[in-house]
């Protein structure tokens, strides 16, 4: 009988690229952060379908969440594309 992996042993799911990709930026509410989120994106990702994003705001309006769906094309991209959100200042998260 084989032995099950440790779970850190386990490889993270490949993706293939070029792909589909949903990305949701989370941050406090502020009138430039739907700008500057899609600013950054169009940046590493041209040609966002500006009709497939979700913006919703928290219960009491503190902050925003915004789903972008892009054409990911390698983990280089997502990695650059996360550390631009990140070091806008308005980004808290990004999923």
């Amino acid at each position: 009988m084989a032995e099950a992996m440790p779970e850190q042993e386990k490889e993270p799911p490949k993706i293939e690229f070029p792909c589909d990709y949903p990305i949701k930026v989370l941050g406090r509410q502020c009138e430039e952060f739907e700008s500057v989120v899609i600013e950054i994106i169009e940046r590493h990702a041209p040609g966002i379908d500006l009709s497939r994003i979700n913006v919703k705001s928290s219960r009491k309006g503190t902050f925003t969440s915004m789903t972008v769906f892009i054409t990911a094309t390698g983990q280089p991209q997502l990695e650059a594309l996360h550390g631009d959100l990140m070091a806008s200042g308005l980004v808290q998260m990004v999923i």
